[in-house]
C-alpha cells in the first residue's frame, strides 16, 4: 500500500495574486521542486522588475538547487544572486534571485 501523499499539479491560479504568465511556468517548476518560492514577476512595464525574475529562500545550497533545477529544465536563465532587501533602514536577508533573459512560455 503506497501512503505517500499523492503531488497535486500546480497551475497559475492557485497563487495569491495568480502568477505573470509569462513566468508562470518556471514558478511551477521550482514550487514542485519544493523550493520556497516567495516572489516573482514576468517583468517589462508596468511590472515591478524589469526582467523576469524569481525570488526564494534557503540557505546557501538552495540556490545552487534551484539553479540545477531551472537548468535542467532548460529555463532561459541570466543570473543568480543573493538578495539582501532594505527594510527600516537595515538589510534583511540574504535571498536569492533567479533572472530570466526572456518572458518563459
Amino acid at each position: 500500500m503506497n501512503t505517500a501523499p499523492q503531488e497535486m499539479a500546480l497551475v497559475p491560479s492557485d497563487f495569491d495574486p495568480p502568477l505573470d504568465p509569462g513566468i508562470a511556468s518556471a514558478v511551477i517548476i521550482l514550487r514542485q521542486a519544493n523550493i520556497e518560492t516567495y516572489e516573482s514577476c514576468e517583468g517589462g512595464d508596468g511590472h515591478a522588475y524589469p526582467y523576469p525574475a524569481i525570488r526564494f529562500h534557503g540557505g546557501q545550497p538552495e540556490g545552487f538547487r534551484a539553479l540545477a533545477i531551472a537548468l535542467y529544465h532548460d529555463l532561459p536563465i541570466s543570473s543568480l544572486r543573493r538578495v539582501w532587501s532594505i527594510q527600516d533602514r537595515e538589510p534583511t536577508g540574504p535571498t536569492w534571485e533567479l533572472e530570466f533573459y526572456r518572458k518563459i512560455g
